[in-house]
């Protein structure tokens, strides 16, 4: 077994038909940029009624049809937000937890410890979030999961990865293992993926593993290590 071994990122998704909303963050291989992946899938006419949107430097998930909205509350929010020197991106609104208790001075862990899992039970959606933050030409992340401790949502399973950055290497964390009912929860720690220098490489080979049934929307970010500046792509299927 090895341990160390890193998958491609459509060898991580492909043929599983729903691993829910995905995070990627890690270094490309040429070492120049910080790479962030985000996408969100859906089995539910509610929960497909969505498109990622740009606003000021953030990415939102915004209904594509208004007049189809059932429940926005775990639907509608701002997945990624920049604040200063740091690039967070999560899997719902402790986006904006996490950017509140940042800018007040508290860590990325201690942000989130006023959240817990979603309220969907009997799924119990675990909350996945990211944050990288950029110092000195480099950068460090960080990836935490809160999930249920039980099938009953009786407590909060608290779980934070801490890593430096590694050329071509990046992690990857989803809120499921695969489809179900209940959907069972991510197991273990992020998994091992190749960051590509090419944007277009990882978008492409990302959306087209991704289950066409349940793919809703994918935006990736790369950011230059030198001067901050960065390019990005966003794929909705609702277009």
């Amino acid at each position: 077994m090895n341990i160390y071994e890193i998958k491609n990122i459509d060898e991580a998704v492909r043929g599983n038909s729903y691993v829910g909303r995905g995070i990627v963050i890690g270094k490309t291989a040429d070492a120049k940029r910080l790479a962030v992946a985000y996408f969100i899938m859906g089995r539910s006419a509610n929960s497909r009624n969505r498109v990622f949107t740009k606003r000021d430097g953030a990415i939102f998930t915004e209904p594509f049809d208004a007049s189809k909205v059932e429940d926005p509350s775990l639907i509608i929010y701002a997945a990624l937000r920049t604040l200063d020197n740091k690039l967070i991106v999560t899997n719902g609104d402790q986006t904006d937890t996490i950017y509140d208790g940042v800018s007040r001075g508290l860590s990325f862990a201690d942000s989130l410890k006023c959240r817990e899992f979603e309220p969907d039970a009997p799924n119990l959606t675990p909350r996945i979030s990211g944050m990288a933050t950029l110092e000195d030409g480099d950068f460090t992340y960080e990836m935490s999961i809160l999930k249920s401790a039980d099938a009953e949502g009786t407590a909060c399973n608290r779980y934070t990865f801490s890593y430096p950055s590694l050329a071509g290497l990046g992690h990857f964390i989803h809120t499921y293992v695969c489809d179900g009912n209940p959907i069972p929860t991510f197991q273990g720690e992020p998994e091992r993926v190749a960051i590509p220098d090419s944007i277009d490489e990882l978008a492409g080979s990302l959306w087209d593993a991704l289950d066409s049934d349940n793919k809703i929307s994918l935006y990736v970010r790369y950011v230059s290590l030198t001067d901050g500046s960065f390019e990005d792509r966003l794929i909705n299927k609702n277009a």
